[in-house]
């Protein structure tokens, strides 16, 4: 289907005249390009704007240098500005775990490193504030919403207040932010000022002088948090919990002299941040709304003959639900999205998969029927009143919660109906797949035979020669604190997929993802991974050095030292030279890493391992 430049939204002068548009309500900031797909925050919460009646503009990728023309363009929008900073957080997109420049920026257009600035909710923000001085900011998306309290900033090596102190912006619009968006919208519509928003669920914002209630959950100070790293670690495991609870409290975290005094706030301590439990797992039918709304699924045309890695890399998949309960140390989704899954109808998955299926170049292949977890889909609680009260961040982790109905019947139904559309030769599932689900075995013994049944049909129709899975790890004090499933479990899943891919004839890959340096993981622990997973025949591709990234636990004890449930202290591999000695292992089968890896064997006292790797 050819698309008219008035099918996306304005991004233009031009644009704007085409619709004959002399004002705009809301001007979206993004620090991607603009592809009007559901799986762009930016293109998602401007179609929800508009759908609510509202006129949106978007701006992507701001020139923030010289005169800021690209901020001024559009003039002055009615009700205010709204920052997306980019589906990934900034840093993490633009650095590696070693802190080098990765080799391109996902999702700008050919890659391009130098469309956006390192923070630009901050650089936007502060350009915004100087331009537009009376014109609210609300800021949205992972990067502000994972620094909504006091965080560790692993590229700067400290910890950083809220994000509405280093930037100045009004409010924060934290998690999946649909419902948020459109009551911001309405309020200011109303002409109420940004102050009357500060009761709205799923927001963040700062507060002179507040008194706490009795249901408010009161966090050691940002001023308290520098000074010890003990209470930071106290107060992450209330901020987990919080965010995972159906029913969360009210958080409010005081701010200090230092953290107040800049030329954003007046000099004194009794600044707090607030951040408003979020709202309820959207519904069904909430979910299909959004995900039904007039996308084109193509970049903007601005961007004709460019390639924009994320959209090469999703363009021919579809999500199908939000959410994850894995509760994974080292994963910010929950966070982000909640461990509730909200599932899309099999009505509303069908329509956009007949939308892909009209591409031009769509050859029946569906790279990805996914979502965070694969095959979480349409799983929650029996008895949702055991769920109303649960604090745990993780359903599966240590054991898998018994109230958990791990049916995975409606996720079969949604494959085969798939399959059956005319135009499809086969749905891929490239989202990665939770074999400990699979291999679980309740009381319910139909969801038993679902969980089998799935695991053959998965096998045998849905991968693309090489199915993903993640162990993370070999070592099982590893595991616990990275909330992963024992290695045993791995082991058991490796050897159903060889056996059905002797029994179907298939010749498929099973390809482990592995973390070096997690909170916990000593070096000796990765010569051991390094033995076990060449006893498995595999030479590692997918590894990675972990990176601490904001709002996640396992970040917190790599930062403090300490366990934030249990506060007892926790080994870390903090320096380049630790990281990169527990990293070589993974490369055991490349001839110029075996010299090195002998020598540290020897020095941690585990010779015997030099036979084992290299006979």
């Amino acid at each position: 289907m050819e698309y008219r430049l008035t099918d996306f939204l304005p991004t233009t002068k031009k644009e704007l005249e085409l619709r004959g548009w002399d004002y705009v309500d809301v001007i979206l900031i993004s620090g991607d390009a603009y592809v009007d797909h559901p799986s762009f925050g930016a293109a998602v919460i401007g179609r929800v704007l508009e759908a609510a009646g509202y006129r949106v503009a978007i701006v992507p990728q701001p020139d923030w240098h010289g005169d800021y023309r690209d901020f001024k363009k559009l003039g002055r929008p009615r009700l205010f500005f709204g920052i997306s900073p980019g589906c990934m957080d900034s840093m993490v997109n633009k650095y590696t775990a070693a802190r080098r420049l990765r080799s391109e920026d996902a999702y700008s257009p050919d890659g391009r490193h130098d469309l956006r600035p390192e923070y630009p909710t901050i650089v936007y923000t502060k350009i915004l504030k100087q331009l537009f001085p009376d014109v609210p900011v609300v800021l949205g998306g992972i990067e502000a919403s994972l620094r909504r309290l006091t965080h560790y900033d692993y590229w700067q090596d400290r910890l950083r207040p809220c994000i509405l102190c280093d930037s100045g912006a009004d409010i924060i619009s934290y998690g999946m932010g649909e419902k948020t968006i459109v009551e911001i919208a309405n309020r200011l519509a109303d002409g109420l000022p940004v102050e009357a928003l500060h009761d709205l669920p799923q927001i963040v914002y700062l507060a002179d002088n507040i008194k706490p209630s009795a249901d408010d959950i009161v966090l050691h100070s940002h001023e308290e948090c520098l000074r010890n790293k003990r209470a930071q670690a106290e107060n992450f495991r209330h901020i987990e919990e919080q965010s995972n609870m159906m029913h969360a409290q009210r958080l409010i975290q005081p701010l200090s002299t230092a953290a107040a005094n800049s030329s954003l706030f007046p000099l004194h301590s009794s600044l707090s941040v607030v951040v408003n439990p979020p709202y309820p797992p959207m519904t069904t039918a909430e979910l299909d709304a959004s995900f039904d709304l007039p996308y084109t699924r193509q970049p903007h045309p601005k961007y004709k003959g460019k390639r924009i890695p994320a959209y090469e890399m999703i363009k021919h998949s579809v999500n199908i639900h939000r959410g994850c309960f894995g509760g994974c140390a080292f994963c910010t989704i929950s966070a982000h999205q909640g461990k509730f899954i909200a599932c899309r109808s099999k009505e509303s998955i069908l329509k956009e998969v007949k939308q892909v299926i009209q591409m031009p170049d769509f050859k029946g292949y569906l790279s990805d029927l996914g979502g965070p977890s694969a095959n979480m889909y349409g799983m929650h609680g029996r008895n949702l009143k055991a769920c109303e009260r649960c604090k745990r961040p993780s359903c599966i982790h240590p054991q898998i919660c018994p109230n958990l109905n791990t049916s995975h019947q409606p996720l079969l139904d949604i494959y085969r109906a798939v399959d059956a559309l005319p135009g499809i030769k086969k749905s891929f599932i490239g989202s990665g797949v939770r074999y400990d689900l699979l291999l679980y075995r309740g009381k319910d013994e139909a969801a038993n035979r679902s969980a089998e049944e799935y695991t053959r049909e998965l096998i045998c129709r849905h991968v693309s020669g090489r199915l993903k899975v993640a162990p993370e790890h070999t070592s099982d004090r590893v595991l616990m604190l990275m909330r992963k499933p024992s290695f045993k479990l791995f082991e058991a899943f490796k050897r159903i997929f060889d056996r059905i891919n002797r029994q179907e004839g298939l010749h498929q890959q099973i390809i482990p993802y592995f973390i070096s340096s997690h909170p916990g993981c000593h070096e000796e622990d990765m010569a051991e991974l390094a033995v076990i997973t060449k006893g498995l025949d595999f030479q590692l591709e997918q590894v990675q050095d972990f990176t601490p990234t904001p709002m996640t636990i396992a970040t917190e004890t790599w930062y403090t030292g300490y366990d934030p449930y249990t506060l007892k202290p926790v080994f870390s591999a903090r320096t380049p030279r630790e990281k990169q000695a527990q990293r070589q292992y993974f490369f055991w089968y490349k001839p110029e890493e075996r010299r090195a890896i002998e020598q540290r064997l020897r020095r941690i006292g585990r010779p015997d391992l030099i036979s084992r790797l290299f006979r």
